[in-house]
């Protein structure tokens, strides 16, 4: 029978369902789903800008350090390396409340904190590095609870982090109206509270098989994130159009609750169902000769390999590679540019979609709206890439880099839109860019654990992603900031004017961005030439079976 359990757990009792795998799963849902306030750096950047008399420079310099937060997590992966989860999950949380408490007093202009750039740019980097940990602990303990589903567990959970921004938007109107210095108090306490309730059901299970109906409950997931999706976008053009009041913002938050709790029924119904079935087992299992002692048949294992040896001869892709075989071989390194190139564009448009807007004319309320579409579009982005490029792969053996391929390519269209300056398709190009941005991470992720094994996957997936943010400093800080400030002055001396020591830059019209988002866009097109290399490289590789490995060790 291919139910939730194994041999070695025919001796213990049923156990209570949030116990399971599944609850794991769902809890992981709630931790993920709050835990993306760093995609909401575009709406409320601007009031960091005005009420610190930034320039867009600094503003950009302060969105790098957001995205090095936000995406260098090695430390996270190293402590994952040797701690449970839920260690993992509480530092997280503890980096999350003192990082953004620190940028809500200081943009509330809090007699104590009289911050330095330096400090800001720091406050921000630990808040944000707080979401490299949840990550961490909660996606990399499902991918091992699933290891044969990763794609959907992968694209499924990331898009929970892609809806994060909209849910935080609807809690943030609901509980605080329109008061928009409040929205980062949100952000310091709400993820940390889900988190340290939630984080003890988050846990590895060991000797568990694959259940032949595993891909349909993911689907039933699916199913109900697609409907909270829809509610929010539906929601979020409704509320652009009508100016809702806060009881009606608080019905409509009501209804995303519920949408978002809906999982749980899932959950316990297959839980109860795996129960059944193992105590069923237990009433008619008769002890194997040679078990009657509690004594298993040991699997053979392969012999441990020191980290320091055999640097520069790893195994098999699909083997466990030891960090140091990962982190220099060629696989990885085409990963890392292709990162570099490929989301390091897509992050710098989210990051400044708030300026964006404000550069072509748009209304704060339209910017609002933008943020909550591109995280909706993030999510629809992540969800497709993870279960369509886990269908093409076990069915048809496609490549999951030739997925990321036609991914970087479609983002270039998304930046060459952004560079026309068209108000009309504005939110066309972000909708693009949004989906492309969700998209990567999904792919980006599964490769790295099919090419390098789950053993220290931890720190893996946190070193591929710590490529974004040196593409966001290349293209955030020294070619948008740049142009944009120099555009800005240009402007300025036009009309005679001259800018005043802690004055805050500000441009209007195409010309803010066009020239960047055009050398954007021709960077993208060299990322997917380099995945490209990567497809080559490993078609032979991904035309065998790359979860043979996992079933024969179950």
């Amino acid at each position: 029978m291919t139910g939730d359990f194994s041999l070695r757990n025919l001796g213990k009792t049923p156990t209570p369902f949030f116990n399971g795998r599944w609850f794991t799963v769902f809890a992981s849902i709630l931790i993920l789903s709050v835990s993306g306030g760093t995609y909401l750096f575009g709406l409320y950047s601007q009031n960091v800008k005005s009420s610190l008399g930034y320039d867009q420079t600094t503003l950009n310099l302060l969105s790098f350090f957001k995205d090095v937060g936000a995406n260098v997590g090695i430390i996270a992966g190293l402590i994952n390396e040797v701690c449970p989860p839920w260690v993992v999950l509480l530092i997280g949380s503890l980096m999350n409340f003192s990082g953004y408490i620190y940028l809500w007093l200081a943009v509330n202009g809090d007699e104590l904190v009289k911050p330095q750039v330096w400090q800001m740019c720091l406050c921000l980097m630990i808040g944000a590095n707080s979401q490299t940990f949840t990550n961490t602990g909660a996606l990399v303990t499902c991918v091992k609870n699933f290891p044969e589903s990763r794609g959907i567990v992968i694209g499924l959970l990331k898009g929970f982090v892609g809806l994060s921004g909209a849910i935080i938007t609807q809690l943030f109107h609901a509980i605080y109206g329109n008061n928009g210095k409040s929205l980062v108090l949100l952000i310091a306490w709400l993820p940390p509270f889900v988190c340290c309730t939630l984080l003890k059901y988050v846990r590895v299970m060991k000797g568990v098989n694959r259940q032949e109906n595993e891909v349909n409950i993911f689907y039933q997931l699916l199913y109900i994130s697609l409907g909270l999706a829809g509610f929010l976008l539906m929601v979020t053009i409704l509320q652009n159009r009508v100016a809702f009041t806060l009881v009606e913002y608080r019905l409509s938050s009501c209804v995303m609750l519920l949408l978002l709790f809906a999982p749980i029924v899932v959950v316990i119904r297959e839980e109860l169902r795996i129960g059944k079935n193992r105590k069923q087992v237990l009433d008619d299992f008769t002890p194997l000769k040679g078990l009657e002692q509690g004594k298993l048949p040991s699997r053979s294992q392969g012999k441990e390999v020191l980290w320091f040896k055999n640097v520069f001869k790893p195994p098999e892709r699909g083997e466990d590679y030891t960090i140091l075989q990962a982190l220099l071989s060629i696989d990885m390194l085409i990963l890392f540019i292709t990162t570099i190139f490929g989301a390091g564009g897509t992050l710098t448009a989210i990051d400044n979609i708030g300026q964006i807007g404000k550069a072509l004319g748009y209304p704060n309320t339209s910017i609002a709206t933008f943020t909550s579409l591109v995280s909706i579009w993030g999510y629809l982005g992540r969800v497709v890439s993870g279960f369509v490029s886990e269908i093409f792969l076990t069915k048809y053996k496609v490549p999951r880099p030739l997925m990321l391929t036609f991914v970087l390519l479609l983002s270039c269209f998304g930046h060459i839109l952004i560079a026309m300056g068209v108000p009309s398709v504005l939110d066309v190009a972000l909708a693009i860019l949004g989906f492309c941005f969700g998209a990567m991470a999904p792919l980006i992720f599964s490769i790295i654990s099919e090419l390098f094994g789950l053993k220290h996957y931890a720190t893996l997936l946190n070193f591929g992603g710590a490529a974004s943010p040196i593409g966001a400093y290349v293209f955030n800080v020294r070619l948008v900031g740049h142009f944009y400030d120099k555009e800005a002055l240009r402007q300025m001396a036009a009309l005679g004017l001259f800018r005043k020591p802690g004055d805050h830059l500000t441009c209007i019209g195409i010309e803010c961005y066009r020239s960047s988002f055009l050398i954007i866009a021709a960077a993208s097109f060299v990322g997917c030439i380099v995945s490209y290399i990567l497809v080559l490289r490993t078609r032979k590789f991904y035309k065998g079976d790359i979860y043979k490995k996992f079933r024969e060790q179950a």
